[in-house]
This record gives structure tokens, C-alpha cells and sequence, in this order.
């Protein structure tokens, strides 16, 4: 029988009936996540999950929360489990760790809830992944309704494997916020890339032969919006999605990768119906 969720809280003396599930997975405008936040200061999670809108109170009536984030590899982490004592209305210069913004400029009605860890559980707290299921919007459910498998355990909080350059996507906003092992193999290649607006539908393909390979290119469309392309700068800023194409070898040379640029702008006809201008 594989183990679930369901089955450690009941070897804690929790019973499943009383815990709401909760995955944080939104995505701000400047790219920060969650996962993020969690990873760089727990502490700054908290007050963000604390916060929930007035209109949700129905969603909190159990005894405890299990707060989960989800990671750029988009599995579902554990960070902890907490019991509630009630709420109170948020004030209104309340600042939203995730969006940067106080509760009177987000324009809903927040509590703040009151509640505190439980230490049984920090020791899983970055060392347990569940599996969430299909439902990845419904971001809260109850426990005793969905006995979530557990699909990881380790010994200690370890960053997700990087994906390889063929399975990486990612927004550009989003990039700041990646594992540092996965930005370093980013720097340490080069190669051709592509941009897709999600507004426009419309896509770019470029390419990077510098010394800081495909990240160094990558910063400064983070830096300027454009990276000085003519297409991108005749649009308005978006948060283009970016994904690998291909890697040049080792011993490619900087005509090398524009070469293999030219051939793929030619394969997805993105002079004709994108945004490549050359």
C-alpha cells in the first residue's frame, strides 16, 4: 500500500477531517512564486498564506492548514502544518509579500488569520512531495476528501533537477526566481532560443553566442523588454515565454549558432509570421 498524506497526519494524532490542503502556486507580475518566498525566507510564506480573502471564510473551517508550494518543475512541496485560532479583518496598508502591494491597492477584503507551526512536522517541511493530482487550480481541498499519495521523501530540502535544455520553459519574469543550479547551466551554453508572446500568439526566435551563453542573452530582455531586437521593441512589453531550441557543441563558433538561428527562423517561418525582422 503506498503511504499518503492521510496516513502521517494520523500517526501525528491529526485527524485528516480537520486539515485543508493548500498549494501555492500564483504567479506575480514580477515572476516571484511561493516556492520562492518559501525558499528564500519561510518566515515571509507564512504572512503570505495568512492572509486569505473575506469572501473564503467558508474554505477555512478546519482546525489546521497544510501549506504546500509549488516548485519550477511544478511538483507539490510540503512547507508545514499549522493550527488555526481564528482571524481578523487585514488593515488596509497591509503589504502582500507575493505582489508587493497593500490590501487597499489589491482592492479585496482580507483576514488575517492567526495561527502557529507545528514542530512534529518541520522535519518534512521541504522533504516531501505529494501528489496533488489533475486539479491544479482547485489550490485548497480537504484532506479527508483527497488522500494524496506521497511521491517523495528525502532526508533534507534539495532544489528540483534541472529539466534538461529541450524540456526547459519558463516566462522571462519568472527567470530571476529559477534554481541557481539551473541558472548556471543556462550560462554555461549557447544557442538558439524562442520567445512566444502569450497575448499575441506570435513568436521569435534568436540566438546566444556570448560568454554568458544563453542566460547572459536572456538578462536583457529582463533589462530592457526588448533586448534590442526591432520586432519586440515595435510591441508593447509582455512576458514572453522562453524555451531552448537547440545547443551548439562545444566547438561551435559564433557563425555556427547564427547559422543554426537562420535555420530555424526558416523552419518556423518566424520572419513571416512572427516577429523576426532579419
Amino acid at each position: 500500500m503506498p503511504l499518503t498524506f492521510n496516513m502521517l497526519l494520523r500517526a501525528e494524532g491529526i485527524d485528516p477531517t480537520e486539515v485543508r490542503l493548500l498549494r501555492h502556486q500564483q504567479v506575480s507580475k514580477t515572476g516571484l512564486t511561493p516556492y520562492a518566498i518559501w525558499r528564500d525566507d519561510p518566515a515571509e510564506l507564512e504572512r503570505y498564506q495568512s492572509a486569505q480573502p473575506s469572501d473564503r471564510r467558508h474554505y477555512f473551517r478546519e482546525k489546521y492548514w497544510a501549506g504546500f508550494v509549488a516548485p519550477p518543475d511544478g511538483s507539490t512541496l510540503f512547507v508545514g502544518l499549522y493550527e488555526l485560532f481564528g482571524y481578523a479583518e487585514v488593515a488596509p496598508d497591509w503589504i502582500d509579500p507575493l505582489h508587493r502591494q497593500t490590501s487597499a491597492q489589491i482592492g479585496r477584503e482580507l483576514d488575517i488569520y492567526a495561527y502557529s507551526r507545528l514542530p512534529n512536522f518541520d522535519r518534512y517541511s521541504g522533504c516531501l512531495k505529494i501528489e496533488w493530482g489533475d486539479g491544479k487550480r482547485s489550490w485548497n481541498q480537504r484532506a479527508h476528501k483527497q488522500d494524496k499519495s506521497i511521491v517523495e521523501l528525502t532526508r533534507a530540502f534539495k532544489e528540483p533537477d534541472f529539466p534538461g535544455f529541450t524540456s526547459f520553459i519558463c516566462n522571462l519574469g519568472a527567470l530571476p526566481n529559477i534554481p541557481a543550479s539551473w541558472i548556471a547551466a543556462l550560462s554555461a551554453v549557447r544557442g538558439v532560443y524562442l520567445l512566444t508572446c502569450p497575448r499575441t500568439h506570435e513568436q521569435y526566435v534568436g540566438s546566444a553566442y556570448g560568454g554568458s551563453g544563453l542566460w547572459g542573452r536572456w538578462q536583457s530582455y529582463l533589462a530592457t523588454g526588448h533586448g534590442g531586437n526591432e520586432g519586440l521593441r515595435s510591441r508593447d512589453p509582455s512576458d514572453y515565454q522562453v524555451s531552448v531550441l537547440e545547443v551548439a557543441g562545444s566547438g561551435a563558433t559564433a557563425n555556427d549558432v547564427i547559422a543554426m538561428e537562420q535555420m530555424w527562423k526558416a523552419k518556423l517561418q518566424s520572419r513571416e509570421m512572427g516577429l523576426n525582422r532579419n
